[in-house]
């Protein structure tokens, strides 16, 4: 199967909304020059993508590349929420920054797939080498060695309880949504005895916990995750068509391996992850022939997520559903800064970058802080409602604004806006009808409708076809606010 080769604007619009968090001037730029089949290629081999500039930014988190000994010794007395905080505003940097989009798309997915909230105070040391240990290492490899990392990571078996089951004392809160969450689902045919046995099958994995006085050695295993055979329940165990003697505790590591693999390659997981895929990436309503089409390509290449991404993008129900998918909250601010090309804060602050983290949580939408094991919803009914669109229009209206949290000023520079005038067109336009529709390829990337054209128009106390000069109020103190319009429109807000 082969791409859609087509060049024309609004095929590679479609899959700048789709597969990055929103165009950008330089990002049209890209796909109108590579084409729509050569993007996509790059952007499933990262590897390939000059990101320096972004690695540049990510420097200012130094301690996100601490080790999980090297946090709790540093944080000796515990709750190092700053480690959290930093990992927020780096993920909403590369999203809004990294050339390698689709690669930040998909860690956003599985993030949300196999999610462990940064709000849960348990994995306050181990939630950024989580992150970038198993997430990251795995989001384009095969899906059975992504889980089974989630299964061997101590925020896994912190955040769902799993390092405090035992053999005695069995906790089924994580047997229960390896099956209900990250494998099969919960219409995957399973039973109560095999969601009791999956816990079996799990005690042992857990967590080397030791604290010392900060003037002794501290544990090089500090934290990390360890496996106990002397926890592990043993006998023989069934679950869902697998089955093993688990005879040893020292052979359960094993058992619980060949467990894992069997719940990752088993065709109701194919199918539920091709699902969630079609849904992020199509529709809202997943089109069942596309998923269950999917779901073989992943059991064809054994878990292997890029062939079904390839396969996922060059079918016609991907390339037909345009503008059916909503913007979550914290695409639409990301998409928002990259619409309006602000960058970060220069030298090397991190000011506004905290203020973005802050402001998604205003927004409801703060990146892997969603409390319950599923994950944040990628449907727009969940996010449906009045204030959470006042919140979305007071956001473009003060980055349009070049308010809180950009600011230019020397003294207090946090995030980084061009001028203002640098989004009109040169030379203006003879009428304020040609200068909204210049605005909206600037910002919007595609024309507005003349009903949307003329309600901007009205708001100015214009028509489109009033006469344009370099003194009106809408190239110079109302421009801005016709720039927070335009992206309160319904093309702002798909994706």
């Amino acid at each position: 199967m082969s791409y859609h080769s087509s060049s024309h604007s609004s095929n590679n619009l479609h899959l700048a909304h789709r597969l990055s968090y929103g165009p950008s001037p330089s990002l049209v730029a890209e796909l109108n020059a590579a084409g729509p089949g050569t993007w996509i290629e790059q952007q499933l081999n990262p590897a390939v993508v000059d990101d320096r500039v972004c690695d540049a930014y990510l420097a200012r988190y130094p301690r996100l590349k601490w080790t999980i000994p090297q946090v709790r010794a540093a944080y000796a007395a515990g709750g190092g929420w700053e480690m959290m905080e930093m990992l927020g505003s780096a993920h909403l940097l590369r999203a809004a920054w990294s050339k390698r989009q689709l690669f930040e798309v998909m860690v956003d997915f599985w993030s949300n797939h196999l999610n462990v909230s940064l709000n849960n105070g348990d994995v306050w040391d181990n939630r950024h080498d989580y992150d970038r240990n198993v997430i990251r290492k795995y989001t384009f490899g095969k899906y059975s060695d992504l889980l089974w990392a989630s299964v061997n990571h101590p925020a896994m078996m912190r955040y769902l309880n799993n390092a405090d089951s035992t053999k005695d004392s069995p906790n089924e809160n994580y047997g229960r949504e390896l099956l209900e969450l990250h494998t099969v689902g919960v219409d995957g045919g399973y039973n109560e005895v095999d969601m009791h046995t999956s816990a079996l099958v799990l005690t042992g994995f857990g967590v080397h916990d030791v604290w010392r006085p900060a003037n002794q050695v501290q544990d090089p295993k500090n934290g990390l995750f360890e496996y106990f055979p002397d926890d592990h329940w043993t006998g023989p165990v069934t679950v869902m068509g697998w089955s093993s003697p688990n005879a040893t505790g020292v052979g359960g590591y094993a058992v619980a391996q060949s467990y894992v693999s069997y719940l990752a390659h088993h065709p109701a997981t194919a199918l539920r992850l091709a699902t969630k895929l079609v849904r992020r990436f199509v529709s809202d309503d997943p089109v069942p022939v596309l998923a269950n089409y999917l779901a073989q390509i992943y059991l064809a290449n054994d878990t292997a997520i890029l062939p079904v991404l390839r396969a996922l993008f060059a079918s016609r129900q991907f390339r037909s559903t345009t503008t059916m998918k909503v913007k979550r909250p914290m695409e639409d601010l990301v998409s928002s800064l990259r619409a309006l090309s602000i960058l970060p804060d220069p030298g090397t602050g991190t000011d506004g970058l905290l203020a973005l983290w802050w402001e998604s949580d205003t927004l409801g939408h703060q990146p892997m802080t969603w409390a319950q094991p599923d994950g944040f919803p990628d449907v727009a009914t969940s996010w449906q409602s009045t204030n959470g669109t006042l919140e979305r229009w007071n956001l473009h209206m003060a980055l349009a604004g070049q308010w809180w949290p950009v600011s230019n000023d020397p003294k207090n520079p946090m995030l980084q806006a061009p001028l203002r005038n640098t989004y009109l067109p040169s030379p203006l336009p003879a009428t304020h009808g040609a200068l909204i529709d210049a605005l909206a390829q600037r910002v919007l990337f595609q024309p507005v409708s003349a009903t949307g054209r003329d309600a901007v128009c009205t708001f100015l106390g214009k028509t489109a076809a009033s006469p344009l000069k370099a003194t009106d109020p809408a190239v110079t103190y109302r421009l801005a606010y016709v720039i927070a319009l335009l992206l309160d429109s319904v093309h702002h807000a798909m994706r």
